[in-house]
């Protein structure tokens, strides 16, 4: 029923249905926009609290001191469209006499009388409601607010059509937006090649066995951005025990995750580390307690020597001994220097000029050996480095090609430079005696590891060059075939 249709009946009719309205937590209010004469219903004064009378009945005193001042022009629209015989419903706050600022609903509409132009309206309380309408939005827009900063949405899939759908966050992860639909061959397509498997058999499971799944794989986007993200699908069943629906989250894990792989990757650099400093100090207290030992032997021994001939014997056995410490000491500094300065600056460094060099300082070994050295730096021509560490670490290898050449055939050395994305490889190849690294491999970077009946071995060289390498960041690995020849791979960068 309109206000317009009730305010067709009669007075008694009026009391009436005024006598419903009361009842039934709402208030009527009528204003003459002619006269400015305003009415309220006893329902209309008990829903903020007061009696009938208590309060000024006007509408500059509704407008003023009830009607909270941000939503005057919500109250004035609503009544505007009342004016154009549109009924459009306000949601307005009213200051009560005992709960403050409550939330109420009026709904407006116009009549034409004798009088002039009336405005009737119905007041309802829909404080609890709105409060928890409020409520919900708050909680979704914190709940959309924690996925957007955790990068994380939910996706399903109905079974019975292989319907996929998608919740907008991630379509924000696919860098995709909400008008593309998706059928679930073609989300999968958006995993990288090697884990597509994994996804595709992941999703079968689910459907078929009812499994849930969390896997970790490399996704790219609608914008060729590679990122990890976690899926995860957790199986909704039917009464019978088959998979109808499956659920789930997508999360962009991709800062998390390679900050992980960062982590565990300096772990196991450090570990390594530690592991060589164990080794560097066993060989320090070894290698010095020995000489030491065998000079205080030898000191004892002249001492006690009575013929000139005696002392002149053992005391060569000292010098040889003495020597042969300095030698020690002198390689145990060079190990120690490169840990000082790794923190020299670093320059761009041409490879050609630094090859030419120390090409330069072989030439003897070269031509005593017929070898034959060719070299190729077009893909990366220059490089970032300490000078010194890459003079040393080119050196060594090329040096041991020359050092360790078949004794059948003259050295042939190949020295390249190999750019794969943001890394550069050194490769220095030969044709030599080769190792054989089913018995030696854990040996090959070891301190005074020798492998060959060389007289001129000193199993320091390798050593040098894996920590001069190591120690920026890089790392070096070798293949090898006895007897066919050696392949050292240096990441440089």
């Amino acid at each position: 029923m309109s206000f317009s249709e009730a305010h067709k009946f009669s007075g008694e009719s009026i009391e009436h249905f005024e006598h419903i309205i009361n009842h039934v937590n709402a208030g009527l209010w009528e204003h003459n926009t002619a006269t400015k004469k305003t009415n309220w219903s006893a329902g209309f004064y008990a829903m903020l609290g007061y009696a009938p009378g208590e309060i000024e009945c006007s509408y500059p005193n509704f407008f003023e001191n009830i009607l909270y001042f941000e939503d005057k022009k919500i109250f004035l629209r609503s009544t505007d469209q009342a004016l154009k015989s549109t009924i459009t419903p306000a949601h307005i706050r009213l200051l009560t006499k005992q709960n403050g600022y409550q939330w109420f609903e009026s709904t407006s509409e116009k009549i034409e009388t004798p009088n002039g132009t009336v405005i009737y309206g119905m007041l309802t309380n829909i404080h609890q409601y709105k409060i928890a309408q409020l409520q919900a939005a708050q909680t979704e827009n914190q709940s959309a607010d924690t996925s957007r900063i955790a990068k994380v949405g939910g996706w399903e899939i109905d079974i019975s059509g292989m319907q996929l759908s998608l919740s907008r966050d991630v379509y924000d992860i696919f860098e995709l937006t909400g008008e593309v639909k998706l059928k679930v061959e073609e989300a999968i397509s958006f995993f990288e090649p090697a884990y597509r498997p994994l996804v595709t058999e992941c999703v079968k499971n689910a459907q078929i066995y009812c499994r849930p799944y969390d896997i970790e794989v490399l996704f790219r986007t609608a914008k060729n951005n590679v990122i990890w993200v976690r899926a995860k699908g957790v199986p909704v069943i039917d009464a019978f025990g088959k998979c109808v629906t499956i659920r789930g989250i997508f999360q962009d894990i991709d800062n998390v995750k390679k900050r992980g792989i960062t982590m565990q990757s300096s772990i196991n650099l450090l570990d390594d580390q530690n592991k060589r400093l164990q080794n560097f100090a066993y060989i320090v207290s070894h290698n010095l307690r020995s000489h030491a030992g065998n000079l205080q032997f030898m000191v004892d021994l002249h001492n006690d020597a009575v013929l000139q001939d005696e002392r002149e014997e053992i005391f060569a056995h000292i010098k040889t001994i003495s020597d042969s410490l300095n030698s020690t000491i002198g390689h145990l500094d060079e190990i120690v220097k490169i840990q000082t300065e790794i923190g020299k600056e670093r320059k761009m460094v041409d490879f050609e000029t630094i090859y030419n060099n120390i090409l330069a300082g072989l030439s003897g070994s070269i031509v005593a050996t017929d070898a034959q050295i060719h070299a190729d730096f077009s893909q990366a021509p220059q490089l970032n480095y300490i000078p010194a560490y890459l003079e040393s670490i080119l050196q060594n290898l090329l040096t041991n090609a020359l050092k360790y050449k078949h004794p059948d055939r003259a050295p042939m050395v190949t020295c390249r430079v190999v750019k794969d994305g943001e890394h550069i490889y050194l490769i220095v190849e030969d044709n030599g005696m080769g190792i054989d690294l089913e018995r030696y491999g854990n040996d090959v970077f070891g301190m005074y590891k020798t492998f060959h009946l060389n007289k001129d071995a000193k199993g320091i060289g390798l050593f040098i060059t894996r920590n001069q390498v190591e120690a920026l960041g890089g790392s070096i690995s070798v293949d090898s075939t006895v007897n066919v020849g050696t392949r050292f791979t240096v990441k440089l960068v």
